[in-house]
């Protein structure tokens, strides 16, 4: 029986797998909201193939290397550091993508007290409030699921996981860049590309960021 620590909830292991559960569930929060307001599914995941929005999986990692160590603190203050820390995160999140890709998955600029379109009051607001909910309620919780996943297996599963998603963030980069070409009318060279016009194109792109790619 592995003992529960600060070093341990903190270590790559357990980050990895919150990671994890964050991109997953992230994916299902963003699809059933989809579904309720606009009536229609979109694909909200961040890479190609599998259910997984890095942003959620990035915002629970960060959210618990960043928070741990107030987790003991009263609600207000951890409301405060939540509000701050995550309208950052959620900033260079959006900048990264934008010097990346060439644009982001959401835009703010419509909202009251909105900067660069990146953040804004309301969604810093749900941050200080996530943080709260996550550190104090959700973190613990996901952390006594991880520790009883047998650790040789929970290791390989990692391993395996690390390589597809590799793999998975190649393919989408190529997919976005192709699907730039051919928006400019530039026509496959080979079958790599014939393959990519096929299956992961502008229109499967778009479902996945249909908040900020240009028609």
């Amino acid at each position: 029986m592995r003992k529960s620590s600060t070093k341990q909830s903190l270590n790559f292991y357990n980050l990895f797998w919150l990671f994890i559960f964050g991109s997953i569930v992230g994916w299902v929060i963003e699809v059933i909201f989809s579904l309720i307001t606009k009536g229609v599914f979109i694909n909200h995941s961040a890479l190609v193939i599998g259910p997984f929005d890095i942003c959620y999986g990035i915002c629970a990692c960060a959210l618990t290397f960043l928070l741990y160590r107030f987790k003991d603190k009263g609600y207000i203050k951890l409301f405060l550091i939540s509000f701050f820390l995550g309208s950052l995160l959620e900033y260079i999140m959006s900048w990264g993508m934008e010097l990346v890709l060439g644009f982001t998955a959401w835009d703010y600029s419509k909202y009251f007290l909105n900067i660069n379109g990146r953040i804004c009051l309301i969604m810093s607001c749900l941050w200080g409030i996530l943080g709260i909910v996550w550190i104090k309620f959700i973190y613990p919780f996901i952390v006594k699921i991880i520790e009883k996943i047998p650790q040789k297996i929970g290791h390989k599963l990692m391993i395996f996981l690390i390589i597809f998603l590799i793999f998975d963030a190649a393919l989408t980069l190529s997919a976005v860049f192709r699907a730039k070409e051919w928006e400019k009318g530039i026509k496959p060279s080979n079958a790599y590309e014939r393959f990519l016009d096929k299956t992961f194109n502008k229109d499967y792109l778009y479902n996945m960021f249909n908040n900020s790619w240009s028609e």
